[in-house]
């Protein structure tokens, strides 16, 4: 399924750019029982033989658009992270989910389709690999807290992760999401949040056994 190389001058990775955006206004229009490369390659407006060239099959096509839609979130995380390295873990919490379901929400369609074809595509290992680096962005972000945390930041980072996807994921299954996005978001960080605050509360692990 891995593409069959990458695109080293400007008018490949266009044709490249072109073919993934076609993947997903394919996938979108027909499904992914009935996407096929020639469909893929007539709206990119290549031959299938061009098509080819990149990616060997429909499976690379579906792994390639999923793989490239984890990484703009995770890359949203990852941004938010680093402007946020010195705030108050409230501050930090509340730009991170923002960030996140906005990232995730921005096209509700495309998020749902992709859900579809993940089982797919080894869709479990991409996400393993964007989970592991959201993971260290917040972990990095965490550690530089203005105020301290009495908690390990890599669990604090994976409750706060499992807590982000956990509610994308109720949006994305709701036939309305646009109707819940804010509530949710907000009950999310009210959630997070009140996590937190009993973090900064709890006594270390030094105090607790002094």
């Amino acid at each position: 399924m891995e593409p069959r190389k990458s695109p080293v001058q400007a008018r490949s990775a266009a044709s490249v750019d072109a073919i993934l955006e076609a993947t997903i206004q394919v996938l979108l229009q027909v499904g992914k029982e009935r996407l096929t490369t020639t469909k893929v390659a007539d709206r990119a407006g290549v031959s299938v033989g061009t098509l080819y060239q990149y990616f060997p099959n429909k499976s690379a096509l579906l792994q390639a658009v999923l793989r490239r839609h984890l990484t703009e979130i995770t890359e949203a995380v990852e941004l938010v992270c680093t402007e946020q390295q010195g705030a108050t873990p409230r501050q930090m919490a509340t730009a991170l989910i923002t960030a996140f379901l906005q990232a995730k929400m921005k096209d509700a369609r495309k998020s749902v389709a992709f859900y579809s074809v993940s089982s797919h595509v080894d869709g479990a290992k991409i996400l393993r690999q964007m989970r592991a680096r959201a993971d260290r962005a917040i972990i990095r972000m965490l550690e530089t807290a203005c105020e301290p945390l009495m908690a390990d930041p890599q669990l604090v980072a994976g409750l706060v992760q499992g807590a982000m996807t956990g509610v994308s994921q109720r949006l994305l299954e709701s036939n309305t999401p646009a109707d819940q996005f804010e509530t949710l978001r907000d009950e999310l960080i009210f959630l997070v949040c009140a996590y937190i605050d009993a973090c900064a509360a709890r006594p270390s692990t030094q105090d607790a056994s002094a």
